[in-house]
């Protein structure tokens, strides 16, 4: 039949292609291994004495140029985020070619976090689950790990305060950032029938983005604030009649089942991360800088912070405030705007902010999340 002759010709074609993509993707991993090798070989001729930190294989400005290019040149008919994830699992998998990467994030498995690290850095990174913020900064100071992921802000319960206290310690960068959806799923072991459900676990932050939704659906069934979504469904898996809220990786983390599927109250409901460093990343060309900063506790303190910005025309993509822990009703200010510190315009506003503060700590500037 015509159908089947010309069902018959396609797959040839799909053969074809699929030869030209395997040669195609295995010489860039052998680019990728000669990119290894001249790095190694640079550290041995010009590395100093009883240096052991291995060459910078991974480079986030770069990686984001590669990933905006990618999406520029798509002509369809893929989406231009499905391909640019395609090429990041190219990427991550040609990377871990010349140095596999290790990532702390906060666990247990099943998190978002961890979510949001295999979206950054790909399939080929190696997780590492730890159990608080802290310990996930301390895993990259150390360097136990090579990056960290921790959460930052939910579009719909604001700013993560262990995040930005964690900074006030640290001497870690902030090296990129990861945009996830986040898609809350009532979880339980297989079999288990909803009306069975005697307790629901969640990480606060899920128990309040699903508050609608738990009202209508279980409004007497006791709700228990866990540390992690992934904790939840550990304690869903353990117990019977037990649920949990969290997504889908921890669905398939800890063979649960779902009860019920987007369950959160708001459809747009998501939450940024930031992938912490020990050091800092060059200009990609659409990048973001994080700063915080303490102004003197006078009338106008925070307007002087501010006017810098609006003068030189700089957009501030979030501002937020936490208590500096030194001195009783003072604040410390976490400020992103747009640019990199490398321009001129950005520059020049850190040092005003230097002569309006009595503490300007710089966090990094990094790419803007490319997908």
């Amino acid at each position: 039949m015509a159908t089947d002759e010309q069902l018959a010709a396609v797959r040839a074609d799909i053969d074809r292609i699929d030869k030209a993509l395997l040669e195609l993707i295995s010489e860039r991993a052998r680019c990728a291994q000669t990119v290894a090798e001249i790095k190694l070989a640079a550290q041995q001729r010009d590395g100093l004495p009883g240096q052991t930190d291995s060459p910078l294989f991974y480079r986030p400005e770069r990686e984001a140029q590669v990933l905006r290019a990618i999406q520029e040149r798509n002509p369809g008919p893929l989406p231009d985020d499905q391909v640019a994830r395609i090429f990041r699992e190219i990427m991550s998998s040609c990377l871990a070619l010349e140095q596999p990467l290790s990532v702390a994030y906060l666990g247990p498995p099943g998190t978002y976090t961890q979510a949001a690290a295999l979206k950054h850095f790909g399939q080929s990174a190696v997780p590492s689950a730890h159990p608080s913020i802290r310990a996930v900064f301390r895993q990259v100071e150390d360097r136990h790990c090579d990056f960290g992921v921790v959460p930052v802000e939910n579009s719909t319960e604001g700013m993560v305060g262990q995040t930005l206290d964690s900074f006030l310690e640290s001497p870690l960068q902030i090296v990129g950032e990861v945009e996830l959806p986040v898609v809350h799923h009532l979880l339980a072991a297989a079999d288990t029938q909803p009306d069975a459900i005697t307790r629901i676990y969640g990480h606060e932050q899920a128990l309040a983005q699903c508050r609608g939704w738990l009202d209508t659906h279980y409004p007497t069934t006791p709700r228990e604030a866990c540390s992690s979504n992934g904790e939840a469904a550990r304690k869903a898996q353990e117990a019977v009649g037990v649920a949990a809220i969290a997504g889908d990786l921890a669905a398939e983390t800890y063979g649960l089942t779902k009860v019920a599927e987007a369950i959160q109250d708001i459809a747009s409901n998501t939450t940024r991360f930031l992938v912490l460093g020990r050091d800092s990343v060059p200009r990609s060309g659409m990048d973001k800088t994080s700063i915080l900063v303490a102004a003197r506790n006078k009338p106008g303190a925070l307007l002087s912070l501010l006017r810098p910005f609006e003068e030189s025309g700089v957009s501030l993509t979030r501002i937020d405030s936490r208590p500096s822990k030194t001195e009783k009703w003072t604040y410390v200010f976490y400020i992103e705007c747009e640019g990199h510190v490398m321009d001129d315009v950005i520059a020049a506003i850190m040092a005003e902010l230097e002569e309006h503060s009595i503490m300007l700590k710089r966090l990094g500037s990094y790419p803007r999340a490319p997908i």
